[in-house]
């Protein structure tokens, strides 16, 4: 069959960049009638190897060593309960959520407690995700509303080190790209331990491309232990058109949960018996989140030129009550009537409307028979964010103090250049500048409030007057700046499949509004990063294997740390981290190895001590196998798949030179698919290990004694236990039908 113009196009470019467009190729393979022989799971082929793959659309050359395109491919196997979970296929990555299935996972990475996002950037499809002035963190980013069996890649960049990085690429930027190659429609449902029930649908029309589906799930369960019930609903859908060099898309989503949170409990309390390791303190902890979201992006792609715009607008609500330190932090106040302990139960709150652009043209020319890029692109962003923080009493939804209540304008534009020169077969330049314009309005409605004014009744809040007579309840600060970030990453070779990647890069995280002042000139955090390191891509005994060992350096100029009494991270001195990794993968049609070990050492600049809460060591594991059985049923072949995942954390430094415990967790599933039929079964933590997914240090009192003490002590929130699903499938379609049926031999 004769190539298509555009199909031509697409495999002249990629002789030149043959590390980045792998799934390029398979789409003009497409086109000049060549069909891959890959396997196909429900989250879709491995299309390519699994380092290659390309993030459609928007795929750019790697950054550096730590700069990995993951294709999730049979590692769909491995046990999974959300999206964010799948950044555990990164190196160095450990994820961990003790406070709710609702709630944004806890990111560690490169010896960062990211918390939920405040140093990694999130995006989707390229929309930000992470949320600028969230009450609960800065940058905070949940990613439960992806449908995970629609990621079909991400691409981990750990460092700040290309131009295109915006706010929140502190530890690195985690880039999500949602598809569905399954084609046809797959109705799955999951149930088991804990009452747990989930029903998902999943629609990829015939003769539409990947990109083109739709997925609705409904799931609710009522959590292991006390306090874990949730219940959600999740709707993701695009459409993606061609027409000529013209591809463009248009994606919704929607989302809502309602989840119930077990919060922290002390360890002596668990030791002494007064608690269960799966109890609560306090049932009214729990929250209610929605999304809903739509964007829109265009792009043109010639053999000189690729030119891209998107817009985006999403909506979003928010709500949580968490309580970590009991009823410890309201005493008696002079400016209070007398009261007793009303405990410590934070109730936080945000509305946010979020509406963001961005715009580049990729400019491509030949050189000494080598191509050369430069790329100017643009961003721009604004938030605007009603915030409030209260102290509710305890066991009610009865606030009896006001932390703060906020009403903040966030805007961030960003200019960038970008460009990639070959000088030499050999060698490889990459990188450019980027400026960030921060700049911020907030209108705090409560700006006098825990002083004592005469003539003010007892308990008052947001006064109308302060000691120097009236004055206005409420008060604006205004503040902006510009970060200047250049980035850029020397690459030597590849000799035999080994490439020598060094990287270095200026970032910047938007400050937290709380924690602002008026006519602030550098309202973000500077961060600076190196990274040096080896990668090495080639085939090897029938495997398409890459491996990967790096060393890495990055300091923070004014970094956040949790507060207990906050319930969030808050303001602490400058940070540095410094460390080492080695990751590999092993993939063919059949077998998908990953694994990847990671040291850090995160110290304050002050003191040198160790930062609390980061793990030195993380190790994962991920395994899976996807073949046929050699026995048919009525013509049909028997495909059995298995999946293992692997999780071990070294213990934790916490406060008060304390150390945690160490993590070790498995989890396995197996099934088989016959026809249209699947069945699987799933044993999460399949041990039954009992660990603590968080861990903390400090002093609280839950009034479980009859004498309180002001000694730290050691907290935690469980992890869950033992897990068991069965997960069955039915697929329709024309790709259904043909799966496992007989093919004709080659003539």
């Amino acid at each position: 069959m004769e190539a298509s113009p555009r199909a031509h196009t697409h495999l002249v470019t990629c002789r030149f960049y043959r590390h980045f467009c792998a799934g390029l190729l398979l789409r003009s393979a497409a086109a000049l009638g060549q069909t891959p022989a890959l396997p196909t799971t429900l989250a879709g082929p491995l299309e390519a190897p699994p380092e290659e793959a390309v993030v459609r659309g928007r795929g750019t050359p790697p950054r550096g060593a730590g700069d990995v395109n993951i294709t999730v491919g049979n590692l769909a196997q491995v046990p999974r309960s959300s999206a964010g979970e799948l950044l555990r296929l990164a190196p160095g990555m450990f994820i961990a959520n003790g406070l709710g299935e609702g709630h944004a996972d806890q990111v560690f990475l490169r010896g960062f407690d990211a918390r939920s996002g405040q140093d990694l950037e999130f995006s989707v499809n390229g929309v930000p995700i992470n949320e600028p002035a969230h009450p609960h963190g800065q940058g905070y980013a949940d990613t439960h509303f992806l449908i995970p069996e629609l990621v079909e890649s991400l691409r981990v960049l750990e460092g700040p080190f290309d131009p295109r990085q915006g706010d929140f690429a502190v530890a690195g930027s985690a880039q999500y790209t949602l598809r569905l190659p399954a084609r046809g429609a797959h109705i799955q449902y999951r149930g088991g331990s804990f009452n747990t029930h989930r029903v998902l649908a999943l629609w990829g029309p015939d003769g539409e491309s990947a990109g083109t589906f739709g997925g609705v799930e409904l799931a609710s369960s009522e959590g292991y232990g006390q306090n874990r019930s949730y219940e959600r609903a999740t709707a993701n859908a695009q459409y993606e058109g061609h027409a000529g060099s013209l591809t463009w898309r248009v994606l919704a989503m929607s989302y809502a949960v309602r989840y119930r949170s077990a919060g922290v409990i002390r360890e002596d309390d668990y030791r002494a018996g007064r608690i269960g390791f799966y109890d609560t303190y306090d049932s009214t902890q729990g929250s209610e989140v929605s999304r809903h979201l739509v964007s829109a992006d265009l792009e043109s792609t010639r053999e000189s030129s690729v030119l891209r715009a998107q817009a985006w607008a999403s909506l979003r609500n928010f709500r949580l009550r968490e309580n970590f330190t009991g009823s410890l932090l309201d005493v008696q106040q002079p400016y209070q009537s007398p009261h007793a302990q009303r405990g410590d139960l934070i109730d936080q709150a945000a509305s946010t409307v979020d509406v963001g652009m961005r715009a580049s043209a990729r400019l491509r020319t030949t050189w000494q028979s080598r191509v050369q890029s430069v790329e100017f692109g643009a961003y721009g962003r604004h938030n605007a964010v009603d915030s409030t923080q209260q102290r509710l009493r305890a066991t009610t939804d009865v606030p009896y103090l006001t932390d703060y209540s906020l009403g903040n304008s966030v805007s961030n534009l960003a200019l960038y250049l970008d460009a990639e020169l070959r000088p030499l077969s050999w060698l490889v330049l990459r990188g450019g500048l980027r400026a960030d314009l921060f700049q911020y309005d907030i209108l705090d409605r409560c700006a006098v409030r825990g002083v004592t004014v005469r003539g003010a009744p007892l308990d008052a809040e947001c006064l109308s007057a302060d000691r120097a007579g009236y004055r206005s309840p409420t008060e604006r600060r205004t503040s902006g700046g510009v970060a200047w970030q250049p980035r850029g990453a020397v690459f030597v070779g590849p000799w035999k499949g080994v490439t020598v990647a060094l990287s270095a890069g200026l970032g910047a995280r938007s400050a937290d509004p709380v924690y602002l002042g008026n006519d602030q000139q550098l309202p973000f955090s500077p961060i600076t990063a190196l990274e040096g390191g080896l990668v090495f891509e080639r085939r090897v005994a029938g495997l398409a294997l890459t491996a990967r060992g790096l060393y890495y350096r990055t300091h923070v100029g004014q970094d956040l740390i949790f507060n207990e009494t906050e319930g969030r991270n808050t303001l602490a001195s400058g940070t540095t981290r410094q460390g080492a990794l080695v990751a590999a993968r092993a993939t063919n049609a059949w077998l998908d190895l990953s694994a990847h070990v990671t040291y850090a050492r995160a110290t304050f600049d002050d003191d040198g001590n160790l930062v609390p809460y980061v793990p030195e060591w993380v190790a994962r594991f991920d395994g899976a196998v996807n073949h046929p059985l050699p026995w048919r049923i009525r013509g049909r072949a028997i495909t059995a798949s298995a999946g293992v995942g692997i999780t071990f954390v070294a213990p934790r430094p916490l406060p008060f030179s304390e150390r945690g415990e160490s993590i070790f967790t498995v989890d396995t599933q197996v099934g088989a698919r016959w026809a249209y039929y699947e069945l699987g079964f799933v044993a999460q933590n399949l041990f039954d290990a009992q660990y603590a997914w968080g861990q903390y240090n400090f002093t609280s009192d839950f009034q479980s004694r009859d004498y309180p003490t002001l000694v730290p002590a050691r907290h935690f929130t469980a992890g869950p236990p033992r897990q068991l699903f069965m997960v069955f499938t039915l697929h329709f379609g024309a790709a259904a039908a043909r799966h496992g049926a007989p093919t004709e031999p080659p003539r």
